[in-house]
């Protein structure tokens, strides 16, 4: 089994999003590998450019990803207020790699990292991933309604 590295990137991960760093700080052209690696395991990420990955980036306050062999095999990130609300984005484990507990490192890595472990309401949306969250207290809300403006 090949050596898997989980990097808890600073916040806006400079060292990924400016110099293409993997683990232990090489240049991998991570930024690239990212991009096709999200284009390969999320549908509703096919469309990112680089540009745009480097500005989701750069705005993100907690940002975690797996890599094996120099690839990325997971990744996830989050914002936060670091009191009332967070958001969980972008939580994607690569095909052939889940069912290894690498998602589970990345969420809680997301949860116990110092922006988000003390705030009182954390959201995300899934489509097809409920029960997998549910391990981690997350709970469907009835109670309120999601509500999208596109542009």
């Amino acid at each position: 089994m090949k050596p898997v590295f989980l990097i808890r990137h600073s916040k806006g991960a400079p060292g990924l999003r400016l110099f293409g760093l993997g683990p232990n700080l090489k240049p991998t052209r991570g930024l690239f590998k990212l991009q096709q690696f999200l284009h390969r395991n999320a549908f509703w990420a096919k469309e990112r450019t680089i540009h745009d990955l480097r500005k989701c980036l750069a705005n993100s306050d907690v940002i975690v990803s797996i890599w094996s062999n120099n690839e990325p095999v997971g990744f996830g990130r989050a914002l936060s207020d670091g009191i009332y609300r967070g958001v969980l984005w972008d939580v994607v484990i690569d095909q052939n790699h889940q069912k290894k507990g690498y998602g589970k490192m990345i969420i809680e890595n997301i949860l116990k990292s110092k922006e988000i472990k003390c705030t009182q309401k954390i959201y995300l949306m899934t489509t097809s991933k409920k029960l997998f969250y549910s391990q981690f207290d997350f709970k469907e809300v009835s109670s309120q309604n999601l509500l999208v403006r596109e542009i």
